[in-house]
């Protein structure tokens, strides 16, 4: 169950006014009827919510906001209110908005190119930032003050969302214009596992040295990147980060809404990293069903009791082996993961006929390593591959000291 609640604050004028505007605001509250947000004294409450640690920071200026569908203020009566809409509210000057792969609506598939647009509620640009640009150019930062990134991640290195991150923070950096993290659950971020990447197989798919689960906060991994100096010529953002409450690295999250099309609940969030190598692979990992990253499966795999066929739906356009029966292996019922699990990845590689490629070109980049690849070939299986993880592992959670905000 998500929790989460408003903190009583010696700004009471501030937050009174908040609290009227989006409580008689039942046109941009939207409800999840799957879930459910309680008051309580133990609730988590997301940085967006501590409205009163960043309104005064944002007073006066010219905003640019990084946001999507996720970046919304939660409300104690089991709905929401976007914090574009919010800010506006309270007479925040918000000049663009900055979108992510997916888009501003969270609706475009995975890689797509997503355009430039107008939001038809407010008026605001939107400027995307997985399209013809990736990183903001001096002009467009031209009339922007001080950026405000809110965007839900989900703890998997190579999902993209940091990396826009790592791009705005290097833009902002170089122009001196401040950025706030409005810092969100991890809902990965009870482990810390799987390959570190190899800064020579850098890419939007993994920008840093990190493994591929890094057990961050995206404000915690937002301060490492800036005290470590990996951004370009080892540059540092004004950076400051709005923290959650009531939040350890322990805690349960389940997301109210879905980060990105395919990533539909908790179960498909946590198998994800194990799951993700199957973009750099021929292999079907429940794009085109409704139970994305929950299965996998191929046409040229043995006959099995479990099979399923892939169709285009929401967030997949073009699935692997559409409209061919796949045999495969249902994941639904796995008990929660606190490690990267390459058993299933060696499995779909021996099920696979020897004549058929079964890796892609951008299963490099998806790891970070050429290693990976070749352990497979030899036949290593998943224990004696995890263990060739551990020095670098160790190497990275010194470096994650340092910059851990919760427990």
């Amino acid at each position: 169950m998500i929790q989460v609640r408003f903190k009583n604050t010696h700004f009471f004028s501030v937050y009174m006014l908040f609290f009227l505007m989006v409580s008689c605001n039942c046109g941009l509250a939207s409800k999840d009827s799957n879930k459910s947000i309680s008051k309580q004294d133990d609730a988590i409450i997301v940085g967006a919510n501590n409205t009163e640690k960043y309104i005064s920071l944002l007073a006066g200026k010219r905003v640019a906001i990084a946001a999507n569908q996720t970046s919304v203020i939660f409300k104690t009566d089991n709905s929401y209110v976007h914090i574009v809409d919010s800010l506006l509210q309270l007479n925040i000057n918000i000049v663009k908005v900055f979108s992510p792969e997916h888009g501003f609506r969270g609706k475009s598939d995975a890689g797509e190119h997503v355009a430039d647009d107008l939001d038809k509620k407010t008026g605001l640009p939107i400027i995307s930032l997985h399209g013809k640009t990736r990183k903001p150019s001096p002009e467009i930062l031209s009339d922007v003050d001080i950026i405000v990134f809110d965007i839900q991640d989900v703890g998997a290195r190579f999902y993209t969302y940091i990396s826009t991150m790592s791009i705005i923070m290097e833009a902002a950096a170089e122009l001196n214009i401040p950025v706030i993290v409005l810092d969100r659950p991890n809902p990965n971020g009870h482990y810390v596992d799987g390959p570190v990447l190899e800064i020579e197989h850098k890419s939007f798919l993994g920008m840093h040295p990190v493994p591929l689960v890094y057990g961050m906060t995206i404000g915690e991994y937002a301060k490492m990147v800036n005290g470590e100096h990996w951004l370009k010529n080892g540059i540092q953002c004004n950076l400051t980060v709005i923290p959650l409450q009531n939040y350890t690295h322990k805690s349960e999250y389940n997301l109210p809404i879905r980060p990105s099309p395919n990533l539909p609940n908790d179960k498909s969030i946590n198998l994800y990293p194990s799951l993700g190598f199957f973009e750099g692979t021929t292999i079907n990992a429940g794009r085109g069903t409704e139970f994305q990253f929950q299965r996998y499966g191929a046409p040229n795999f043995p006959k099995s009791e479990f099979t399923y066929i892939p169709q285009p739906n929401f967030g997949s356009k073009y699935p692997k082996h559409e409209g061919k029966q796949c045999n495969g292996v249902d994941l639904t019922n796995v008990p929660k993961m606190s490690k990267v699990d390459l058993t299933w990845l060696i499995d779909a590689y021996n099920k696979t006929p020897k004549e058929t490629s079964f890796f892609g070109k951008t299963f490099t980049v998806h790891v970070g390593n050429t290693t990976l690849q070749q352990q497979i070939e030899k036949g290593m299986n998943a224990s004696e591959i995890s263990a060739t993880w551990v020095k670098d592992l160790n190497k990275f959670n010194k470096i994650r000291g340092k910059y851990l905000i919760y427990e």
